[in-house]
This record gives structure tokens, sequence and C-alpha cells, in this order.
């Protein structure tokens, strides 16, 4: 038997769109066996797929067929707290939880590097799988079929609000209102401001963040597809959160917050139900996991 732990994630982080992205301390898992034919159970009453179609199933058996190796099918048991469509991840955890299971079952064929560059190419971007399976926060780029990638550990002076509605966003809805060309000014509004996130995460200067989680090439399409983001995103400015952004394509917005200042917490409950605007969201509080995937045998 071996168990996968998997942390959601939060990818973009405002301006580091495709490239950025941060681990935080909610975790699927999924353990395997290998059997004949198909068993796929939720372990808490979560709905999951059950046929060869679920993604974890689908992706263990790739990593079979790349390793040329006899597949003749497996026993997966999940637990998916990561909820699904709302910008956490979910899809880079049952690919980053299918690719590791597999490996250890076939004795680690794969190295590390190869798993990034797997989940990458299935995944389609690494702003996800990357700290999904390094922790913490990440850099990545996907260059001629490798991925590069950069990891800082967060510092527990700060903490994570996640303000997440009761209903989904699919990826594919938010890319599409993407537009395919943007002017010169936005992107180099939004390559300051990356450059400076990605410092500001690496020296600790989390202050920075109120300006480097700006963006000019994501956020002020897809917010209007998040019913009551613009009131998510004045609550958090006036309660004193030092950066928030859109997690993923949404609809999840995040903010970061001093790890000290419990206070924001108490007040945005009291906000959330309050205010009819806000009553689609629930705040979850989140620390940073700077390790990433892990594995059990």
């Amino acid at each position: 038997m071996v168990t996968v732990s998997v942390p959601a994630t939060s990818a973009n982080l405002g301006a580091g769109f495709d490239s950025c992205g941060i681990a935080l301390s909610l975790y699927n898992t999924a353990s395997f066996a290998e059997m004949d034919g198909i068993s796929i159970t939720s372990a808490d009453g979560s709905f999951v797929p059950q046929g060869p179609g679920n993604l974890i199933y689908h992706t263990a058996q790739e990593v079979y067929r790349l390793c040329d190796k006899p597949f003749k099918g497996l026993s997966i048991v999940q637990t998916n707290p990561i909820p699904m469509a709302r910008g956490l991840g979910s899809s880079s955890a049952c690919i980053a939880a299918g690719i590791l299971g597999a490996n250890a079952l076939l004795q680690n064929p794969l190295s590390a590097d190869e798993v990034l560059t797997l989940a990458t190419q299935m995944e389609g971007h690494p702003d996800n799988v990357a700290p999904a399976l390094r922790g913490g926060f990440v850099v990545s780029a996907f260059d001629e079929g490798k991925v590069f990638a950069l990891q800082k550990s967060i510092a527990d002076s700060i903490v994570f609000a996640a303000f997440i509605p009761n209903f989904k966003l699919l990826t594919e809805k938010a890319r599409a209102v993407l537009p395919q060309q943007v002017p010169y000014k936005d992107a180099v509004y939004n390559l300051s401001r990356a450059a400076l996130l990605a410092t500001a995460f690496c020296t600790e200067r989390y202050d920075f963040l109120s300006v480097a989680t700006k963006d000019s090439l994501h956020q002020q399409y897809r917010l209007p597809l998040i019913a009551g983001g613009d009131a998510v995103f004045a609550l958090c400015k006036t309660l004193g959160a030092i950066g928030t952004f859109i997690s993923g394509a949404g609809p999840t917005i995040l903010a970061v917050v001093p790890a000290e200042h419990a206070a924001f917490f108490t007040q945005a409950e009291a906000a959330l139900a309050q205010d009819a605007r806000l009553s689609a969201f629930t705040l979850h509080r989140f620390t940073a996991d700077n390790i990433g995937a892990t594995v059990r045998v």
C-alpha cells in the first residue's frame, strides 16, 4: 500500500500569471494498491469518479505506460477536502497524486525532476503542480519540454485567508474571457510586479505584496465572473490584508495576512454574515505548506 498526500495550491498570486504559486495547508490523500481491475472509493464521502476516467487512476495508468510496465489495475481510496473548480489546485493535486503513487508502486523509476515535468505536461502549465510537489513559494517556467522551478519556503509570519464561494468556476470558462492581445503598457506593468513578487517572497519582504500582487493581465477580466468578488477585495483592503488576489482561475479569493493580525479573521467572519454581497463565501485560514507532496509506503 502506498499513500500520497498533496497540498492545495494557489497560482498566479496576482502578477505571476501561469508562473508563480504557493502550497497551502489543505491536503488530498490517495492510497494505492495494485490489483486486477479497478476499485475507486472515497474515504470522506466526497464524489469521485469510479471509472477509468478518474484523473488519479488515468494519471497512474499513464505512468505505467510511459515506464513500459504492465498495468492490470489499481485500488485507490481518496480523501478530497480540496474543493473542485474553486481555484485551489484540485486537478493538480490529483495529477501529482497519480504520478507519485504509481512511481512509488514501480519502485521510483522517475526522478523528482521527471515527475515535475510529466505533471506539467499533463496539467498544461507548472504554476500549480510545482508548488504541489515542492511546497512553499515556487516560480517555474516550461521551456523546450523541461520545467525550471525554484522554491522558497514561506515564513510563519504570514497566513492566508481563503474566501471560498459556494459556486464553481471552470478553468476553461475563466481562460475564455482573457484577451488574445494586451497593451504593451499592461505587459510592462505585470513584468515589474512579477519580478517584485518573486523578490518579495525570496527576501521575506511581505510588506511589498500589496503592490506585487497587482495585475493587469487576467484579474480584471475574471473578476466579473465571481459574484461578490469586488466586495471581497474591498473588505480585505479595509481589514488590513497585505495583498489580495484571485486564486488561480478563481473563484476563490486569497488574502495574505500578518499572522499576528488575528482580528482580521473575526472581523471578516462578521462581515460575511452581515453583508448580502458576501453571503456566498466562507472563510478559511491556511498556513503555507513548505514540504509539498509526501509519499508513505
